[in-house]
């Protein structure tokens, strides 16, 4: 089971410290996962800012990590670029922030912005994974499975570490599985050993993990019992 440490934070020096403390268990080129909320597609803001974290790998090139960001925020597609432009090897973002009117300014058209969205990315060689809320029905994902080869499915609400695992989570694992045998299924929110094994029976290959690894007396422990999963 692949594991990627989750940062969210409020500001720079959280993110600084949590990806030095990354170093002492996550081997060269492993990944890091960070959360950007921007309060409006969410309910709390952290920080993110694409140009501070470039400063802060090149301070630092000791930190060999591949970083995956993860938009919760409207309107994604309008920030896309700079965070490649800041070194992310892998974007996610959620199907409600493309397809869902609450979280656009004017009118669009979803299939489009879609489209778009994945056509940058793979001119740009980077890596696009849709995520979706806990409150989304399966069939809103149905439509859009072909358009990507990269899924996260999001056990808690977008925006804050540390929630309880929902059990909508599993069916939605088991579910983008049975129709993409060849997709990447990540699964972020309230994992521990006992959903991590849920999550892994169900389909999954990836899991996030913020406070079981950075709040843990050994980050290093913790980790390592999540990759024996």
């Amino acid at each position: 089971m692949q594991v990627i440490p989750a940062i969210n934070c409020l500001d720079l020096p959280c993110v600084s410290e949590k990806l030095l403390k990354a170093k002492s268990f996550l081997p060269k080129d492993g990944w890091i996962h960070i959360d950007v909320a921007d309060a409006k597609f969410t309910y709390n803001k952290t920080w993110g800012n694409p140009k501070e974290l470039t400063a802060l790998f090149e301070a630092h090139p000791e930190l060999e990590f591949n970083t995956e960001i993860h938009l919760m925020v409207e309107e994604p597609e309008a920030v896309i670029k700079d965070w490649i432009a800041g070194g992310a090897k892998r974007i996610l973002v959620h199907l409600e922030a493309l397809i869902d009117p609450r979280f656009r300014k004017q009118k669009f058209d979803p299939d489009k912005i879609i489209e778009e969205t994945v056509e940058l990315c793979r001119k740009e060689g980077i890596q696009l994974m849709l995520s979706n809320n806990p409150e989304t029905p399966i069939g809103f994902l149905e439509r859009y499975l072909n358009f990507f080869s990269f899924f996260q499915v999001l056990a808690v609400r977008p925006g804050l570490a540390g929630q309880k695992f929902l059990p909508v989570a599993i069916d939605k694992i088991r579910f983008i599985r049975h129709s993409r045998r060849d997709a990447i299924i990540e699964v972020d929110g309230g994992i521990n050993l006992e959903t991590g094994k849920l999550c892994r029976e169900a389909g999954a290959d990836v899991l996030i993990a913020a406070n079981y690894i950075f709040q843990a007396k050994n980050p290093t422990a913790a980790y390592a019992e999540l990759a024996k999963i």
